[in-house]
């Protein structure tokens, strides 16, 4: 593919009226939209991802830190660097199912990771919370999971606004050891 990149743009019919502007194409997030990765019911025994995961080594699932009925991972398809979620480990959809315990990690690790994405990335501000249901945006609505976004100053530019792309400078890999590395209480 490399092969065939030109100094010209290639122009498309039925693209609009020729703008000079590249694209930058991302079509590992056609798989997300197409549905890959989520469960095939409500279950977790339907192929929950957020249940599968703490099988995995921390390293493999991208996990930064484990609690005692939550843990802190990446989310593979994230807003902005740094992108991570709260996750009960327990396979309920609804903030009101979580238990007292639970609901008071939950937070507890929110603070964390605030905490963490300030000190390994100089975050400025956060975009927190949940979509609960499908009709409120949860791409995996049959199992809760809290969003801590981490924002900067002028993190907003054309990328996202007229290409509808983010530009990444971090592998999760990378960015989950950044993150282990900095949690408070460190990483379990």
């Amino acid at each position: 593919m490399l092969a065939r990149m030109t100094t010209e743009p290639e122009q498309q019919i039925g693209v609009g009226s020729p703008d000079a502007f590249q694209r930058l194409w991302t079509p590992h997030r056609m798989a997300y939209i197409q549905g890959e990765n989520k469960p095939s019911g409500p279950g977790a025994d339907d192929g929950c991802p957020f249940c599968s995961l703490p099988a995995k080594s921390d390293e493999d699932g991208l996990i930064v830190a484990r609690g005692e009925s939550v843990y802190a991972v990446l989310n593979l398809y994230p807003y902005n660097g740094g992108h991570l979620m709260v996750v009960p480990f327990r396979h309920v959809a609804d903030y009101t199912e979580l238990d007292e315990a639970e609901t008071a990690e939950l937070a507890v690790f929110t603070k964390r990771a605030m905490t963490a994405l300030r000190a390994a990335s100089g975050a400025h501000g956060f975009n927190i919370g949940m979509n609960q249901g499908g009709a409120a945006g949860a791409g995996i609505a049959a199992h809760l999971h809290q969003h801590v976004v981490p924002r900067w100053g002028g993190d907003t530019n054309f990328m996202p606004v007229i290409g509808h792309t983010k530009v990444l400078p971090q592998l999760l890999g990378d960015t989950r050891a950044m993150l282990a590395a900095v949690w408070p209480g460190g990483a379990a």
